[in-house]
């Protein structure tokens, strides 16, 4: 070994030491969160602990999908009012973003050992599970938890039709748009598993975070490209520049643009699009500050709908949110394949919007100003609204959710006590108990 070579690999075990040093200060500190005492090794600092939950909610994902828990954090912290919830994290760095955002007990789990060992040694009731991750398939193992699907939102993306929703005893959705969703798309279900619980996200009372105009505000909010094909509902690269450039030139609006948080990643068919609106926008607003148009990055969407006056949108949780929040204010949804059939069927909330496609993006200016003015699709999004989410009104829906939650813990009670006493039953009678012959 050359002395360059031999220098290498001793920094390359120093800084494997310090990289192990350092993972085992984050396990102290995580046993520490919960007065637990860490004994040698990974493992051994989460065997026979008792963590006072009966509510797991799991989130196996990077920072990169925050959005899909953060969104639940209001809800989850009444829920754990009425029942302990632990939040377990498979990511460091989601361990701590999370633990900035709650008070609730956030346990970091990297190993599929350490999973074991903390779910053999605590007695929880109910798994909470926010996304459609692959790791989901790690606690569902666990045959003594009720495990039900929450997701993150409710939108007529083909992802909200999952197959995996067989793996799950129970999965929560907004509505019978939802039930439709699921028995159209699956073979071999019966949606005997979907339970009803509207959107209790939608009953939390967000910020304001953009202020009010003299002009209309139209808020464009595209989602992402998606992980596949399939999943690709975007508009940004296809109509989005085209949108902005419109909206601004018409001299006679305030535009708020709020996409995706994952519109700007690298390498995203998205990325440029996003770069060009940001700088339109900047530019628009050096030009006419008293205007205020806004970029805006870090705010939940559900606290920048509330203070606009239309929005376009794709297909996505985010125009659902519209409808449920604005039901009476214009909304309009892209179409990128230009197939209305298609768009139709496969989101019925196309019948209550203005859709943007190649055979109407010319004269969207037109179409807004006319839907501002007078809104021809307003009574069939109020009908639409109760197919998405049932006729709830503001708190009904968390007040369900919280309801269906204490049901799926009677229901894993009663399923363990009839297999603790089934057991008990077939057991062999002990030696020298046998009555003799």
């Amino acid at each position: 070994m050359t002395a360059s070579q031999s220098s290498a690999v001793t920094v390359g075990a120093r800084l494997g030491d310090v990289k192990l040093r350092a993972y085992r200060r984050l396990r102290r500190g995580a046993a520490s969160y919960f007065n637990l005492s860490p004994k040698s090794g990974t493992t051994a600092e989460f065997s026979n602990v008792q963590i006072a939950a009966e509510i797991v909610v799991y989130f196996a994902d990077d920072v990169s999908r925050l959005y899909q828990i953060e969104q639940w954090m209001p809800i989850l912290e009444m829920l754990n009012q009425r029942h302990k919830v632990l939040i377990i994290c498979r990511s460091q760095p989601a361990f701590h973003a999370v633990r900035r955002l709650t008070s609730m007990s956030v346990l970091f789990l990297r190993q599929l050992r350490e999973l074991n060992s903390v779910m053999y040694s605590n007695d929880f009731k109910v798994a909470l599970y926010v996304n459609n991750s692959a790791l989901n398939f790690h606690p569902l193992m666990f045959p003594t938890l009720l495990h039900v699907h929450l997701n993150h939102g409710e939108s007529d993306k083909i992802s909200m039709a999952s197959n995996q929703a067989k793996a799950y005893d129970q999965v929560f959705v907004a509505g019978q748009a939802a039930i439709d969703r699921y028995m159209r798309n699956l073979i071999n279900f019966n949606g005997a598993n979907l339970v009803q619980v509207g959107r209790p996200q939608l009953d939390v009372d967000y910020p304001h975070t953009v202020d009010r105009s003299p002009r209309p505000t139209i808020l464009y909010a595209p989602t992402w490209e998606g992980d596949r094909d399939e999943m690709n509902y975007t508009s940004l690269d296809h109509y989005g520049v085209q949108i902005v450039r419109q909206l601004l030139a018409a001299g006679t609006y305030r535009l708020v643009y709020k996409p995706h948080p994952r519109v700007a990643d690298l390498g995203s068919s998205t990325q440029q699009a996003h770069s060009a609106i940001v700088a339109t926008i900047k530019k628009a607003t050096t030009t006419e500050p008293e205007v205020r148009h806004v970029v805006e990055m870090d705010a939940s969407i559900l606290s920048v709908i509330q203070d606009c006056d239309a929005m376009v949108s794709d297909v996505s949780s985010v125009a659902l949110d519209f409808l449920y929040k604005a039901t009476d204010k214009p909304l309009f949804l892209t179409d990128r394949h230009d197939n209305r059939e298609a768009l139709l069927h496969s989101a019925p909330l196309a019948a209550g919007s203005y859709v943007i496609d190649s055979s109407t993006v010319d004269t969207f200016p037109a179409i807004l100003a006319g839907a501002l003015a007078e809104d021809s699709k307003r009574d069939e999004r109020r009908r639409i609204r109760d197919y998405y989410f049932g006729d709830l009104q503001p708190g009904q829906s968390t007040e369900r959710f919280l309801e269906a939650v204490e049901d799926a813990i009677a229901l894993r009670d009663d399923a363990v006590s009839r297999r603790d006493d089934t057991e008990h039953a077939a057991a062999p009678p002990a030696l020298g108990m046998a009555s003799a012959g």
